[in-house]
């Protein structure tokens, strides 16, 4: 199911056929680095947290993390969306691109059309993102997306802390 169309991209429902691809990315060293090692090695590892994870997500709250393609050939390079933490009341902005597309403007591109579509499709009047104290990429990604530092908040399964940043919609 497409979500969002952007010039370069489309952002789509996650679904099993798209294991391979969550097997790359989430074994990528800034993904181990910054988001966490969640151990998926494998095509079923990668279904099950596909089903678990993101599907769940969309059945239970009708958002979640969406696959990012290009969308001249619908290759897989990314995933981007709007989750439901626990432990935040307001939605987070999720996201991250293989390391071979970085620097072409697909995360921003992406995280735009995503925090658009959040406030103007979804409604959200707030929406947040989150990155470990020493991602400066995302955070200037954030930052450059108009979403303000609000400092650090520990993250709920870990303790760790975390930069916390937001941005306000009319």
């Amino acid at each position: 199911m497409k979500i969002v169309e952007t010039e370069r991209l489309i952002l789509r429902h996650l679904n099993e056929d798209d294991a391979e691809f969550i097997v790359e990315l989430m074994n990528e060293p800034d993904w181990i680095k910054y988001i966490g090692d969640r151990g998926i090695r494998t095509a079923e590892g990668a279904k099950e947290y596909i089903v678990e994870g993101p599907m769940t997500m969309y059945k239970e709250h009708g958002i979640g993390l969406y696959l990012i393609e290009m969308k001249e050939n619908a290759i897989p390079i990314g995933i981007c969306g709007l989750l439901h933490r626990d432990f935040l009341r307001d939605v987070d902005l999720g996201f991250a691109v293989l390391s071979k597309y970085w620097g072409k403007g697909y995360a921003y591109e992406a995280a735009e059309a995503t925090l658009t579509y959040g406030a103007e499709d979804l409604g959200y009047r707030r929406i947040v993102g989150f990155t470990s104290l020493d991602n400066e990429k995302s955070a200037n990604l954030l930052q450059k997306l108009g979403m303000k530092d609000e400092g650090t908040i520990k993250y709920a399964s870990t303790s760790e802390d975390v930069r916390l940043f937001a941005k306000e919609y009319q």
